[in-house]
């Protein structure tokens, strides 16, 4: 890598600082946060509103927001997201730290997709491909994915009359018993299927999120059952939520991980 240019940096630092409280600030509190010279701050502050990257905020002198030309920038950046090619880099380096077999899958109608798929490099191991679809009820992304929607949307993709097909002995297969199933992975946060899908494997999920905050695809670690124990699965749920959050981040989310 280069040398970096302290000039850009600073400005970059500036621009940044935009992404958080309500997205105004004035020059003496860029000033401090940034521990910068106030002349520094003032050229800085200039150069910016002059390009349009910043816009002085109406009706609150010395206040400046982002200006069009960080959105267009940013408009630029989401129409060239692909969601695959993305989750398929985040699930590589999710499956480099745990060696076990990483997902993304999206939600069409009742059953999950998946987009993205990175092997574990044991013997024992999950078999699986980009592609496949599966019933969201029997996978931790589909219970994740699910359990993100409305109630109203959820009942239209699964009625209470509606008859779960069961793909091991321990699919939910009842809708009532699925609906607090999916609030307890709402309260939580996170997805568990064990050996629903598979009677051999058990997995954890975490929600990706977009630029708008929507749930949008969900990230999972699959480990066979002989990998499988209490502690084991604390450890993937962080690393899964962990892993979400990258991924949210890469579709422009700017929430806390």
């Amino acid at each position: 890598m280069g040398r970096l240019v302290p000039a850009v940096t600073r400005a970059l630092d500036v621009l940044e600082l935009f992404l958080e409280g309500d997205g105004t600030l004035s020059a003496p509190e860029i000033t401090r946060k940034l521990q910068l010279p106030r002349t520094t701050v003032h050229e800085l502050v200039s150069t910016l509103t002059a390009r349009t990257y910043l816009v002085p905020v109406p009706q609150q002198p010395g206040r400046y927001r982002l200006g069009v030309r960080a959105y267009q920038l940013g408009s630029r950046y989401a129409e060239q997201l692909d969601l695959a090619a993305e989750g398929q880099r985040v699930a590589r380096s999710v499956a480099e730290t745990c060696d076990e077999t990483v997902h993304v899958a999206l939600l069409e109608g009742a059953d999950v997709i998946y987009v993205a798929k990175v092997d574990s490099t044991h013997a024992v191991r999950m078999v699986s491909a980009a592609g496949r679809r599966l019933p969201a009820h029997c996978t931790s992304v589909g219970k994740m994915l699910l359990a993100s929607l409305p109630e109203d949307e959820l009942a239209a993709r699964i009625p209470d009359g509606a008859e779960l097909a069961a793909m091991t002995e321990n699919s939910i297969t009842d809708p009532a018993t699925l609906r607090r199933h999916l609030a307890e992975v709402r309260e939580r946060g996170i997805a568990v299927e064990q050996r629903e899908s598979n009677a051999d494997v058990s997995c954890v999920a975490a929600p990706v999120k977009d630029s708008a905050g929507r749930v949008v695809a969900a990230l999972s670690i699959s480990v066979p059952v002989v990998r499988w124990s209490e502690e084991r699965r604390t450890e993937l749920e962080e690393l899964t939520v962990k892993g979400a959050g990258l991924l949210s981040e890469a579709l422009g989310h700017r929430g806390r991980r």
